[in-house]
This record gives C-alpha cells, sequence and structure tokens, in this order.
C-alpha cells in the first residue's frame, strides 16, 4: 500500500514538474482562437502561433485577396455594370441594384468595409470574367505569394463550396503582401466612406465594421468575417513606434480581445534591432574593394532583449575583382547576412561603388582653357 502511495505521490511531482518548465514567449499570450498567429510586417518573422498552419474556412477574410486582385488590375477608376448575379449575393450587402453603373473603387471599400458579398460579386465578374475565372486569378495569386495551405473557390467566403480554406500563417502571408500596396492599405484603415447612390438624393455611407480601429488606438486596419461553419474570423493590423505587426485568428469567439492581447504581448516582448545600418561597410579584405563597399538599406529585426546579443553579421564577397571592371557605375559584389542564434534571418546585396571617368568633350575642353586665362586654375 505504500508503495502504491508513494508511486502516485511520485506521479503528482513528475506532472507538475513538466506543467510548470518555463515555456517560450508564446506561452505568455492566451486566446480563444482556434488558430492564431501574430507575424512583424516589414520581415515576416513570427512571433506568436497556435495551430497557425491548419487548414480552417475563413469566412469574409477572403475579401482582403478579393481586394488586392481588383487594386492590381489597374482599374479601379473605371465604372462596372452590376449584374443580376451580384446583387443577389446571399449574406451582408451593401444593396447595389441591376444595371448600376458605379466605380471599381468604390466597390472596394463596400468589400473591406461593410463587407458587401454583392460588391465581391461584382468585382469578381469584372476583373476575372466571371465567379470562377476571379477564383482562378486568387489561386494564382496565392501560389505566388507563398500561400500553400489555402484553396480559394469564391471571391466572399460564403460556405457555398466545401474547397474554400485558409490557415492564419497564410492570411497573415497575404495581409503582409497587401499591406505593401498604399492604395490597399489606406482603404483598410478607412473609418467610414462615402459612395455615390445614382438612383437615390443621398450618398451611400460606409462605416467600417472592424471595431479594433475604434477599440484599440495602434490598430491602422483590417477585415472581419463569419459564417456559421467559419464562425468569427479576423485580420487586422498596429502599429506602435518603428513596429508593425499583424494579427490573425480563426474561430475566435474572443477575437478582438486575442488581438489586443497578441499586440500588447508583441509590442512589450520585442525591440526592433538595427543589425546593419544603411551606407558603407567596413571589409578590409582586399584593395580593390577598400573604402567603397556599401548596403543600400538598412536590416532592422524584432528581437527580444535576450536575443539582441545573439545577433550576428557574415560579409560573403565574390572573388576580388570579379565584376568591378564594369562601365556600370555600382556593381553587386557579395551579401550581407545576418544570423539569429546561428540561424539567417535577412540579407542584403553589398554594392561596390566604381570609379568612372567621364570622357572630356569640347565644351569641358573650352571651359578648361577659359579657366586657365582668367588665372583660376593657377590661384584657385
Amino acid at each position: 500500500m505504500r508503495m502504491i502511495l508513494k508511486l502516485v505521490i511520485f506521479t503528482l511531482l513528475v506532472t507538475l514538474f513538466i506543467t510548470n518548465i518555463p515555456q517560450k514567449v508564446d506561452a505568455s499570450v492566451s486566446v480563444s482562437a482556434a488558430s492564431a498567429v501574430l507575424i512583424e510586417q516589414n520581415t515576416g518573422r513570427i512571433l506568436f502561433q497556435k495551430d497557425a498552419h491548419t487548414k480552417r474556412r475563413i469566412a469574409s477574410i477572403t475579401k482582403i485577396m478579393t481586394a488586392i486582385l481588383a487594386i492590381e488590375s489597374g482599374k479601379m477608376n473605371q465604372y462596372v455594370k452590376v449584374s443580376e448575379k451580384a446583387t443577389r449575393a446571399e449574406g451582408s450587402s451593401v444593396y447595389l441594384k441591376p444595371g448600376e453603373k458605379i466605380k471599381l473603387s468604390d466597390l472596394v471599400y463596400g468589400l473591406m468595409l461593410r463587407s458587401g458579398n454583392d460588391t465581391a460579386v461584382a468585382i469578381a465578374e469584372y476583373v476575372g470574367g466571371s465567379v470562377d475565372g476571379f477564383a482562378y486569378l486568387m489561386n494564382q495569386k496565392a501560389r505566388e505569394i507563398g500561400m500553400y495551405d489555402t484553396h480559394f473557390s469564391n471571391p466572399h467566403g460564403l460556405d457555398d463550396h466545401e474547397e474554400h480554406y485558409s490557415s492564419a500563417y497564410d492570411m497573415a502571408i497575404l495581409m503582409r503582401y497587401a499591406m505593401q500596396n498604399k492604395t490597399f492599405k489606406k482603404i483598410s484603415g478607412t473609418k467610414v466612406h462615402r459612395a455615390p447612390n445614382p438612383t437615390e438624393k443621398w450618398d451611400r455611407v460606409w462605416k467600417n465594421k472592424n471595431r479594433l480601429l475604434s477599440k484599440y488606438e495602434y490598430c491602422t486596419g483590417g477585415k472581419t468575417g463569419y459564417t456559421k461553419r467559419a464562425k468569427r474570423t479576423l485580420v487586422t493590423t498596429a502599429t506602435k513606434g518603428d513596429m508593425n505587426l499583424i494579427a490573425v485568428t480563426l474561430n475566435g469567439p474572443d477575437d478582438w480581445n486575442d488581438h489586443i492581447s497578441m499586440y500588447e504581448n508583441g509590442f512589450k516582448g520585442f525591440d526592433m534591432a538595427e543589425v546593419i545600418s544603411k551606407g558603407k561597410i567596413d571589409i578590409e579584405k582586399s584593395k580593390s574593394y577598400k573604402g567603397k563597399l556599401y548596403v543600400k538599406k538598412s536590416i532592422v529585426y524584432p528581437a527580444t532583449s535576450e536575443e539582441m546579443k545573439l545577433f550576428s553579421v557574415k560579409y560573403k564577397l565574390n572573388k576580388t575583382g570579379s565584376g568591378i571592371k564594369t562601365k556600370n557605375k555600382e556593381v553587386i559584389v557579395g551579401k550581407a547576412a545576418v544570423y539569429l542564434d546561428g540561424k539567417v534571418v535577412q540579407e542584403t546585396p553589398i554594392y561596390y561603388q566604381n570609379s568612372i571617368k567621364k570622357k572630356k568633350g569640347l565644351f569641358d575642353f573650352i571651359k578648361e582653357i577659359f579657366l586657365t586665362i582668367i588665372g583660376v586654375k593657377a590661384y584657385g
């Protein structure tokens, strides 16, 4: 009996020990969502994740892809004739009318702010020729930007196809890509938009459904979503100081607070470390390169205070003189690689500044003679 009692006590002690082992930064965040991820926008570094690569239904955050494809079509100032099919789209709507003509840009505002399923179909038909044709473009773009756990079957996210899904991480990749576009960034963060209403005496006024824009001071944009099968889905962005973050939750009953919690953890737990500064770099490996090497952009990377001392930089140069005997003013002669705890996290090209002597023309010859005559050459 004593042996059994000792065994039970030992088992309990082991269990308590295991459950109290210090965890990584991720463990300090508790979210209600089935899947969640927080990434830093400029580098793409994952700061927090929970089941981030599981394929799930995504509802109306689908419309982020619809919006960026509409913007990239280059037709934002053109007018779209709304079809009967578009006006019959189920769910959320901005109440477009059959046959009305509306600017593509206004359709995108209606899509992102009010989550209009009618605007999604109208955009798909105009940009892709049909809903199916647009879905093809959506999947093409998804593959192009590295969304490997994603398949789109419609432009709005309604549960009318089984093969319509993504992951929290893939949606973060999509938002990161979209936020590089100034027009998308502006629309995503717009709180209120007015659009003409051709059959009425008043304009349409659309208020953004993204409550985090007013609920959280650092929020800069995003997209909401909900269907009975997907439950609540949300993608948002936030900026504080020089740090830009993207948060995604799928099936998150308390998503507003989930996002705030992830953002607060990210802003408190990480700082942006400038590992390489823009400009000249000092690599004294060869007389040919001396004083003429530089990088065009700084490398700034999010890191915890403990990680700051784990950065290192390695410069990899081509063979001495290789590629510098050229007429080009600047030449790429290698790369600078930033390591964090022994792993490469960022790279940037190293440039060589050529000293190219400009051939003197007739004007330069006459100028020299003139300067000599008036004594500038002799006396400065």
